[in-house]
């Protein structure tokens, strides 16, 4: 299965990735991915071209920076990488000119900072600690709702019912309508494909107009009374954010629902994969479960839930031994950066008593570190001290079936079997 493991798919993946010649790497090809062969690709870069450029791809050029040290060099000069959606945006797939939608993940300082500073309070300490109790009672009632001894699907059941519901809390949108946020983060982020989820850009398009028609609904009650604690209500009554245009708006909206659905579910998901695939760790979970807390920004790492972030250079500048020129795509590949032995030990391996297990990517670096960061973390923490209570063994009894992404790095469908 996937990660390092040694079947057939990844060996043939691995001659691939080092026969092709460099200069006609893609690296961000979303195939890669949804078959999990990927890694060779990346573990040769590292090794031979740690700042590669792609001269043709479905994406345009672009430079992958797949090196720890490099990356945070890139993601901590927004001043010659920017993330500004009017150049392009954060991932890979340039937003088309008409349809960039800026949120503040998607723009550069003076504007990012009191965009960001609006809705920050709602993961404060103090917030976060009246989460927990309700996250807990949720997660609980999730897992006791489970059929134990039959398959069924725990990106379904779990993963997508645990973040939707605590998303519909941050927004305190309708409880019952809690599944369209699930929808619309999907829709957000998929690639128009044929038997896709949208098939062109402008299914995609209209069905972010329901979602903007949605929220504008939300807004318009929230602005007219007192603030209140939800994400909408800060944002209603926030100097820097209650005169935004609707396509801002609704960037942030996206952004705000991707970042707490998507990365956290697929790190829950991603979390269960891992411990069945190195099962020594499991056994010291289920020895000392107090090794919880640690584990968890371990599983964030090996999952690394957005496999990328892409900026756009403002100036020529030298980044390793390449010249990167003004007006570039620069892609900081954190799936590769995390793997990156020179930083961190045995990268390959789930170890969940590491002792840096926080010394990774994945939540980003700089001023757009991500925001929800701990909230992410507590909910994992929740749902995997709950886990423990329950069963001996989340069994993995099929291949997961992964999202075709280079950016999403997350599971549609994975198979488990609970034993008591």
């Amino acid at each position: 299965m996937g990660d390092g493991g040694i079947g057939s798919t990844q060996q043939d993946a691995r001659a691939r990735a080092f026969a092709t010649p460099l200069a006609d790497l893609h690296p961000g090809d979303p195939d890669l991915f949804r078959t999990d062969t990927h890694w060779p690709t990346f573990e040769r870069l590292r090794a031979e071209d740690p700042v590669h450029w792609c001269r043709d791809s479905e994406f345009g050029p672009y430079w992958s920076v797949t090196k720890y040290q490099d990356i945070m060099a890139v993601d901590t000069n927004h001043h010659v990488f920017s993330s500004d959606a009017a150049l392009g945006g954060i991932t890979i797939r340039d937003a088309r000119p008409d349809l960039r939608r800026p949120s503040f993940i998607a723009m550069d300082p003076p504007k990012h900072d009191v965009q960001r500073k609006a809705v920050s309070p709602i993961v404060s300490p103090g917030n976060l600690a009246l989460m927990e109790p309700i996250i807990r009672e949720r997660a609980s009632k999730i897992l006791d709702a489970l059929p134990v001894g039959e398959t069924f699907d725990w990106v379904d059941r779990v993963s997508i019912e645990l973040t939707t519901q605590m998303l519909a809390t941050l927004f305190d949108f309708p409880f019952d309508e809690r599944r369209k946020l699930t929808h619309w983060s999907d829709v957000a982020t998929a690639l128009p494909i044929k038997g896709g989820l949208v098939e062109t850009e402008e299914e995609r398009q209209a069905e972010l107009m329901q979602c903007l028609a949605y929220f504008t609904r939300l807004w318009n009650e929230r602005v007219n009374e007192p603030p209140r604690g939800d994400l909408i209500s800060m944002m209603a009554h926030s100097d820097a954010t209650r005169n935004m245009t609707p396509d801002e708006y609704l960037g942030n909206i996206i952004l705000l629902i991707v970042g707490g659905n998507d990365t956290t579910r697929n790190s829950i998901s991603g979390g269960v994969l891992a411990l069945n695939q190195n099962p020594g760790e499991y056994d010291k979970l289920r020895a000392n479960p107090d090794l919880i807390t640690n584990m968890v920004p371990e599983i964030i790492r090996w999952q690394t839930p957005l496999a990328h972030m892409r900026r756009t250079a403002t100036a020529d500048i030298a980044l390793g031994t390449k010249m990167i020129k003004k007006g570039d795509k620069v892609v900081m590949w954190y799936v590769s950066g995390n793997r990156d032995g020179e930083v961190i030990e045995n990268p390959n391996a789930l170890i969940i008593d590491r002792e840096r297990p926080r010394q990774h990517l994945s939540f980003g670096f700089g001023i757009h570190r991500c925001v929800g960061n701990r909230l992410a973390e507590l909910q994992l923490k929740i749902v995997w001290e709950e886990i423990m209570k329950r069963w001996r063994f989340v069994e993995v009894v099929g291949e997961p079936k992964r999202v075709r992404s280079s950016f999403v790095k997350g599971y549609e469908i994975l198979p488990v079997r609970l034993h008591a």
